[in-house]
């Protein structure tokens, strides 16, 4: 029965995307996913994001969706629970995504993206930034700071978060569009005391995008929705919506009940990807080696 549940959700998202998506999968640059460890506590069932640490070796940075504690969690990369980060003054409305990204600063910041929006009814969205701990702790605090956002146009359902050092931007990919709209803010933008308006980028030709990351050497980036993972080489001196308006590449994708979580492992030569718990299956932590 759970797996004809499972068949039959994939044919119903296969079916409604396919129309917008038909790029052939190049085994070229990565191998096939390969599995770390199965996470099996009932708290993390519902992450949705995951990033990289700059600071720490093999330190994962992850969230809960909505309804989660207002925490960031921190994993090693077989997927071991090793501390967590709470988020003073702050609720898990719907985070739906996390990066890793220097700040004009220069120094090594964690951005929760507060993008969920599934009936598109809220008239702003959030993105909560905290300094990467120097050390690992078991249970820590801090009060982010928060940058409050609006969409031209109106509400947007949103759960792919990207930061770029080189731009200088933050940029918000929506989800439920055809053809999903790429939007963007200046990353010091935080404090402001009302809400910025983004600017709108470009339109990709994929759908029902998920997750989604850049490498910390900013030369390739990730986006992935529920049945594909997308990659781009960006070449010295291009813009991120440059890079974006090429062709993407498809890769090879191990099929997740309903994966959500993507991102790079600190030297880009692999990324891991983990699903939100479905089907009462539980999330398997996988890795995808380069092959160059």
């Amino acid at each position: 029965m759970m797996k004809n549940k499972l068949t039959s959700l994939l044919f119903l998202i296969t079916f409604s995307i396919a129309s917008a998506q038909d790029f052939p999968i190049s085994t070229e640059y990565f191998e096939e996913g390969v599995p770390q460890d199965t996470i099996r506590n009932p708290i993390l069932e519902e992450i949705s994001g995951i990033a990289f640490s700059k600071l720490h070796p093999n330190l994962i940075y992850a969230q809960t969706d909505s309804g989660g504690e207002p925490a960031v969690y921190l994993l090693d990369s077989l997927g071991n629970e090793l501390g967590k980060i709470m988020l003073k003054g702050v609720k898990n409305r719907d985070w739906e995504d996390i990066a890793v990204a220097e700040g004009p600063d220069g120094k090594c910041y964690i951005y929760v993206a507060e993008i969920g929006d599934n009936a598109a009814v809220h008239p702003s969205v959030f993105i909560y930034k905290i300094p990467e701990p120097l050390s690992i702790r078991e249970i820590s605090e801090v009060k982010p700071e928060i940058m409050e956002l609006e969409y031209p146009g109106g509400a947007r359902d949103a759960e792919t978060l990207l930061v770029d050092k080189q731009d200088g931007k933050i940029y918000i990919l929506s989800k439920r569009d055809k053809k999903n709209n790429l939007y963007s803010v200046n990353w010091d933008k935080f404090g402001k005391d009302k809400a910025i308006e983004l600017d709108k980028e470009i339109e990709l030709p994929i759908t029902s995008s998920v997750g989604g990351d850049i490498s910390f050497q900013a030369d390739q980036i990730l986006i992935k929705n529920y049945l594909a993972i997308y990659y781009w080489k960006r070449a010295s001196g291009q813009s991120i919506v440059e890079a974006l308006e090429e062709t993407p590449i498809s890769l090879p994708y191990v099929p997740e009940p309903q994966g959500e979580s993507i991102g790079f492992s600190p030297n880009g030569r692999s990324f891991f990807t983990l699903s939100e718990k479905r089907f009462n299956i539980n999330p398997v932590l996988y890795r995808y080696s380069s092959k160059h």
